[in-house]
């Protein structure tokens, strides 16, 4: 079996590039589906999260707010700390999901011994996890094109993305340094074609490696 990781900053199209992926017959997991999981009340990770951020993230039947745990971890940081509360909350979140990611690539590995096993997540390299992966896939877009993506995702305009995108990005590695650390990079800033052709080419070496 062939770990796969696939990373890459906001808005740069992961989520386009990895159902590429599975199309062509890769498994994939998504680290964010993972961690959401694990924030529903009962969770151990949820009342840490709770009890370090307040229940002022909490909607009145005790489920977290995402919208506000953003701004809390993302626009409460003193000047001079930047990041400080965006890694408290990596903290708390990323060693679970780094072992879940974990249970399942196994548990695809017992499956099928020549499966690509890919694991879609942002902050692969920023939680430490890159040497969990045989080869890691870094995704790229224009700043102009993430602002756009994000505004359309979030339903705001485009100078309040703009401004977002910014503000995110500060706590994750830069593109050129996910790039020194990538075997292989797709830039999405073309047409789906145009990526989908890129996405088609780097399948073929994971195929071909994941069956010898």
């Amino acid at each position: 079996m062939l770990k796969v990781g696939l990373t890459g900053g906001i808005a740069a199209g992961k989520t386009v590039v990895g159902e590429m992926f599975v199309a062509l017959g890769a498994h994939l997991v998504r680290a964010d589906r993972i961690a959401h999981g694990l924030m529903r009340p009962g969770q151990a990770v949820y009342d840490e999260v709770v009890r370090h951020f307040g229940r002022e993230i909490l909607n009145p039947d005790g489920t977290i707010i995402r919208a506000k745990l953003a701004e809390a971890a993302f626009g409460m940081v003193a000047e001079g700390t930047r990041g400080s509360r965006i890694d408290e909350l990596n903290r708390i979140v990323h060693p679970v999901v780094i072992r879940r990611q974990e249970e399942w690539m196994h548990a695809i590995g017992m499956q099928d011994r020549k499966a690509v096993a890919m694991v879609e997540a942002a902050l692969i390299l920023e939680a430490g996890a890159g040497n969990r992966f045989d080869r890691l896939i870094v995704v790229t877009c224009n700043q102009e094109q993430r602002a756009s993506r994000f505004a359309a995702r979030q339903k705001i305009d485009l100078e309040t993305a703009r401004k977002e995108v910014l503000r995110r990005m500060a706590a994750q590695l830069p593109d050129e340094e996910k790039i020194k650390a990538a075997d292989c990079i797709i830039d999405n800033s073309g047409s789906l074609e145009n990526t989908g052709e890129q996405v088609r080419q780097v399948w073929e070496k994971l195929r071909v490696e994941a069956a010898g």
